[in-house]
C-alpha cells in the first residue's frame, strides 16, 4: 500500500507531501490544477519513461520518492529479496530526472536501473486512465486475467511442466543434429583417430625425437668437436697433462705451506674432473650413429606429426590433447545414437502430456471466459454503457507446438454500444469507455489480482448522474479489499471516498503553482459543493453536498 508520495519540482509543482491511507482516496480539483500529475508521478516511479520537459521552470532537477508497506505485497517482498534490494521490510522509491536529460532510480536507497525500477512497480501499482492499460492491453495479461479468474492455475501447472520438459528434449535433439550425419561423423572421427593412434603423442617423446632428429642431422659437426675437445683436454698433451705436471711441482711443497696443499687440492680435483669429461666425450664419440638411414626414418617420422598438426590446426605439443578430444567427441556419436531414439520417445511422451492437460486447460477456459463475459457485461450496464457487450474470443492453432500457456490464444472484445459487433479491447477507441471497463474488469476480478495499488485517472470522463455515483460505488467497492486512488471531477465519485485530497492552481508574481491538500470535513463538503454548484455555492447545494458523503458512508 502507498503510504507516502513526494514531489519537488514537478512541472507545476514546488513540493508536495502526501500521505494515504487503505481504502479508496479520491483528488479533484479545478480543470487545469494538476491533478493528473499526481498519477504521472506514480507513474515515473513506475519505470515510465521520464520527460525533461515536466521538471520545474528554472529548477535543475525533479525529484519524486514514494514509499509502501509490504503487508498486501508479498510479490514485491519476494522481488527486493531476491534483487538484494530489501531492507527489514521497507520499500522506498526515488527518481531523480534533470532539466538538461537523464535521470536516476533508487529502491531503498541503492542505484537500480529503470527497468528495476519498473519491475518493482509492476508490482505494487497498476495505473488506469485514457491512456494507461498497456497491462490489460496486452494478451499475455488478458490470459492470466482469464485464469485467475477461473482459479485454472491447479489445471495451468501440468501444462507448464509437460511444455518445459517437450521443450528441454527439442533443445538437446536439435543440438544432435546439428552435428550432421551421425554415422558419417563416427566414421570420420574414427579415421582421424587411426592416424592420431599410430603416431606417440605424449610431448616427452615428441621432445625426444626432435632432440634425436637434431644429434642425427648434425652428427658429423658433434664427432668433430668431442675430437677437438679430447685433445684440448686430454692426458698427453691437453689441460689434464699440464695440471699433471703443476701438481708434481708442487708437490714437495705441501707440507710446508697450507695455501699450496690447498691449492694442490684443488688441482688434482680440476684434473680428476677432466679425466671424466674425456671419458664422456670419447664415449659420446662412439656412440654417435652417422647411418643416414637413421637420419630419414627420423624425418619422416617428423613430417608425419608436422603433417598430423597442419591437419588439426594444433602444435605438436597439441596433437595428444586434440586425439583425446576426438576421442571424447567419438564416445559421445556412439552413445547419442541411443539417445536420439530415447530423446524422441521423451519428446512424444511429453506431447501426448501436454496435449491432455492442455485439452483439459481449454475446456475450463471457455467455461471460466463465458461466466468472465457475463460478469463484465453485467458491470457495463451499470456503468453507463447499456447494450454493451463483453467476450473473451479464443483462437486456436491446428497443431500447437507445447508450450507454458496452453493451446489457445485469447483476445478480450468489446461493443461498449449495442448493434456495435464486439472489437479487441486494444483497437477500443474512447479513452473514458476503455477506462470504464477497466474498471468493471477490475470489480469483476476482485481479490484475484495481487497488486495492492490502482490508480483510476478520470474513469468519468463522459458520465454523470447515476452512473457516476455507480462509478464511486464500484470504486469504493473495489477500495474494500485494495488501496484505490482516483482522479475526479465529479461529485458523486468524490463523495464515495474515504479519504479526499484537493489540488489548488495559485499564481505568485509570473510564477503558477499546484499545491495539494487534503480536507477534512467542512472543507470536503466545500469541494463537493463547488463540484456540484459552480462558481455560486448555495446553501442548498451545501446540503446536497452533505448528504452525498452521509449516503456514501451508510452505502
Amino acid at each position: 500500500m502507498l503510504k507516502l508520495l513526494s514531489l519537488r519540482d514537478f512541472a507545476v509543482v514546488r513540493a508536495a507531501e502526501l500521505r494515504f491511507g487503505p481504502g479508496m482516496t479520491v483528488i479533484s480539483g479545478e480543470t487545469g490544477a494538476g491533478k493528473s500529475l499526481l498519477v504521472d508521478a506514480l507513474l515515473w516511479l513506475s519505470g515510465a519513461r521520464a520527460d525533461a520537459g515536466m521538471v520545474r521552470a528554472g529548477a535543475a532537477r525533479a525529484e519524486l520518492s514514494a514509499e509502501f508497506t509490504l503487508d498486501d505485497a508479498p510479490d514485491a517482498a519476494v522481488w527486493l529479496a531476491e534483487n538484494e534490494l530489501d531492507d527489514e521490510g521497507a520499500c522506498q522509491l526515488r527518481r531523480v530526472v534533470k532539466a538538461d536529460g537523464g535521470s536516476k532510480a533508487w529502491i531503498n536507497g541503492r542505484a537500480v536501473s529503470i527497468s528495476q525500477l519498473a519491475a518493482l512497480g509492476a508490482r505494487l501499482v497498476e495505473i488506469h486512465g485514457q491512456h494507461e492499460h498497456q497491462a490489460l492491453l496486452d494478451r499475455g495479461r488478458q490470459m492470466s486475467l482469464l485464469d485467475a479468474f477461473g482459479r485454472l492455475q491447479p489445471l495451468l501447472g501440468p501444462v507448464q511442466k509437460a511444455a518445459a520438459e517437450w521443450q528441454a528434449a527439442e533443445r538437446e535433439l536439435a543440438t544432435l543434429q546439428e552435428r550432421g550425419d551421425v554415422g558419417d561423423r563416427i566414421d570420420y572421427l574414427g579415421h582421424q583417430l587411426d592416424e592420431l593412434d599410430r603416431e606417440s603423442l605424449a610431448p616427452a617423446d615428441i621432445d625426444a625425437l626432435l632432440a634425436q632428429h637434431r644429434r642425427a642431422a648434425n652428427a658429423g659437426a658433434l664427432v668433430q668437436a668431442c675430437d677437438r675437445a679430447g685433445l684440448l683436454i686430454g692426458d698427453d698433451e691437453g689441460a689434464a697433462a699440464g695440471i699433471g705436471q703443476a701438481l708434481a711441482a708442487l708437490s714437495k711443497w705441501t707440507a710446508d705451506e697450507p695455501r699450496i696443499a690447498d691449492a694442490a687440492a684443488l688441482a688434482e680435483s680440476a684434473r680428476l674432473q677432466l679425466q671424466e669429461a674425456a671419458g664422456l666425450l670419447e664415449a659420446a664419440r662412439d656412440g654417435l650413429d652417422l647411418d643416414p638411414e637413421d637420419l630419414q626414418r627420423g624425418e619422416q617420422r617428423l613430417s608425419r606429426l608436422h603433417d598430423l598438426a597442419r591437419k588439426h590446426r594444433a602444435p605438436l605439443h597439441d596433437l595428444e590433447a586434440r586425439r583425446e578430444a576426438l576421442r571424447a567427441e567419438l564416445e559421445a556419436l556412439r552413445g547419442s545414437e541411443g539417445r536420439v531414439v530415447s530423446l524422441q520417445a521423451e519428446r512424444e511422451s511429453a506431447a501426448g502430456r501436454w496435449r491432455e492437460a492442455a485439452s483439459a486447460l481449454s475446456a475450463a477456459r471457455r467455461t471460466q471466459g463465458a461466466a468472465l463475459g457475463s460478469a463484465i457485461s453485467a458491470l457495463m450496464q451499470e456503468l453507463g454503457m447499456g447494450g454493451g457487450v463483453f467476450e473473451v474470443a479464443f483462437e486456436t492453432q491446428a497443431e500447437p507446438r507445447p508450450n507454458a500457456t496452453g493451446a489457445e490464444r485469447i483476445e478480450l472484445l468489446v461493443s461498449a454500444n449495442p448493434g456495435q459487433p464486439p472489437r479487441p479491447l486494444r483497437k477500443v477507441a474512447s479513452g473514458g469507455e476503455l477506462a470504464r471497463i477497466a474498471l468493471a474488469i477490475e470489480v469483476a476480478t476482485l481479490g484475484l489480482d495481487d497488486t495492492p495499488t490502482m490508480v483510476f485517472d478520470e474513469v468519468d470522463t463522459g458520465i454523470g448522474g447515476a452512473v457516476a455515483e455507480i462509478v464511486g460505488q464500484k470504486l469504493r467497492q473495489l477500495g474494500a479489499g485494495r488501496q484505490v486512488l482516483c482522479v475526479t471531477h465529479l461529485p458523486q465519485v468524490a463523495a464515495q471516498g474515504h479519504a479526499h485530497y484537493r489540488v489548488a492552481k495559485s499564481v505568485s508574481g509570473e510564477e503558477t503553482f499546484s499545491q495539494p491538500e487534503k480536507l477534512e470535513e467542512p472543507a470536503r463538503v466545500e469541494e463537493i459543493a463547488r463540484m456540484l454548484g459552480g462558481v455560486e455555492i448555495t446553501a442548498a447545494v451545501r446540503t446536497s453536498a452533505k448528504q452525498m458523503l452521509e449516503k456514501a458512508r451508510k452505502g
